[in-house]
């Protein structure tokens, strides 16, 4: 990984520094409301040694590449070496757009691979990236992203978060479990986005070795990270961080997110094709922390207009989702659009199937990859609109099991996948 995105005064700065142990990248603006480095400087008292630490930050403005940070300067001034510079050191720049379930994914891309090349010119042990909503995390989020890291050798740290119940539904219905079905660990969030790992996880998903190189074996940061640590026999974690403050969703953007999301994700599963259909059944992976219960309030979710627009879908996208959907899911479709809302559930097998068959049908190239992409909204809309009436008066319990259940049908709808995948021509929608 080259570090032509980090600007000159930035990678001189690094320069002066010379080595950390921890680079800390954090992705949301710097707006002057929430200030992260003190809460970073807690946590590091908090770790034994007091790594020497790198903090990266968003200024949330562009500066010209021969214009060096004010930040910067100050801190140049103080001491040209670094060595009066209270930790930890502080670099700012601009950065990408942060949240990938909230912001195309393609945005993120750069920001990640700046942080990860800082960390490795670094020569940093353990690399951690912040990108939630800089009102949501506490000092205990640095800790518990750093400390496996950093005292019990493992390798990547996943978060897990604390929300309302209709939030982070793409991860949760699709994301977590279809990652859990492919690669065999059951990670809450595999694409964080915050999330800790290793100076040697980082080399790999850098693609820094000398065969990933030969053979350009790169994906997007976030897409590769889970996938790259379980091919490697790296050793994995979660960690319980707490509540975690999303976005309200866009709805009338959301045919873009999840072009923007799914088209990495499906990518991913082309490159890590080999890999993945070896692979039976799922196993946990350590978890650090108390786990916070899913919040009672529902929050608003409009079902009634999301019915509307799967019922629109039914009539209008036949043609193009009857080129990847075999008939049986056609059948169960249009039989799904006639039902009254208190009737209206969509079965887990045929969700699964849906996921699958846009995934294969990505991979065929059935038609544009991005207008496919984008005809699986009305359907991702039925779904969220048939989990909203499920779980609108569940207790907590039953809330916290649903996404046991779909994962559940994702691992035994993976023989499907896997001789579809292998066998494309023997069906034919």
């Amino acid at each position: 990984m080259e570090l032509d995105s980090i600007p000159e005064y930035a990678r001189e700065r690094m320069e002066q520094i010379g080595a950390a142990d921890l680079v800390v990248g954090i992705l949301g603006v710097q707006n002057g409301q929430v200030d992260p480095v003190p809460m970073i400087r807690e946590a590091l008292q908090t770790l034994p040694g007091v790594p020497r630490t790198v903090v990266i930050q968003n200024n949330g403005a562009p500066h010209p590449a021969s214009a060096p940070h004010p930040a910067s300067d100050e801190a140049q001034a103080a001491d040209h070496d670094g060595a009066a510079e209270p930790p930890p050191f502080v670099v700012s720049w601009r950065l990408s757009a942060s949240d990938p379930l909230t912001v195309p994914v393609q945005s993120t891309s750069e920001a990640y691979d700046s942080i990860f090349a800082a960390a490795e010119k670094l020569g940093a042990r353990a690399c951690c990236v912040l990108a939630s909503n800089l009102e949501s995390f506490t000092s205990r989020w640095i800790s518990q992203l750093t400390q496996p890291l950093l005292e019990m050798d493992f390798d990547l740290v996943t978060p897990c978060y604390a929300h309302h119940r209709f939030e982070g539904l793409i991860n949760s219905s699709i994301i977590c479990p279809l990652s859990r079905a492919l690669y065999g660990k059951r990670i809450e969030n595999p694409m964080g986005p915050d999330l800790g790992l290793s100076g040697r996880l980082l080399q790999k998903v850098l693609g820094t070795s000398p065969l990933a190189k030969a053979t350009g074996n790169r994906m997007h940061p976030l897409v590769s990270v889970a996938p790259s640590a379980i091919d490697g026999s790296f050793r994995i974690c979660e960690s319980h961080l707490g509540t975690r403050l999303y976005p309200a969703t866009d709805w009338t953007n959301l045919s873009n997110l999840l072009a923007q999301i799914l088209g990495p994700v499906f990518l991913g599963m082309e490159r890590n094709a080999v890999s993945w259909q070896k692979t039976r059944g799922s196993q946990p992976v350590a978890v650090f922390g108390e786990p916070a219960p899913i919040s009672a309030e529902v929050g608003a979710v409009d079902v009634h207009r999301m019915i509307e627009s799967f019922q629109l879908g039914t009539r209008n996208l036949q043609d193009i989702w009857s080129l990847v959907l075999p008939p049986a899911s056609l059948l169960g479709l249009r039989k799904l659009a006639v039902l009254s809302p208190a009737q209206f559930r969509m079965p887990d097998e045929l969700w699964v199937r849906i996921v699958y068959d846009f995934a294969l049908g990505h991979r065929q190239r059935a038609i544009s990859r991005d207008h496919l992409l984008r005809a699986m909204t009305p359907l991702y809309l039925g779904w969220v609109a048939s989990y909203a009436l499920e779980l609108e008066t569940a207790e907590g319990s039953t809330v916290e099991q649903r996404p046991e259940r779909l994962a559940l049908a994702y691992e035994a709808a993976k023989p499907y996948l896997v001789s579809r995948w292998r066998w494309p021509d023997r069906f034919n929608p």
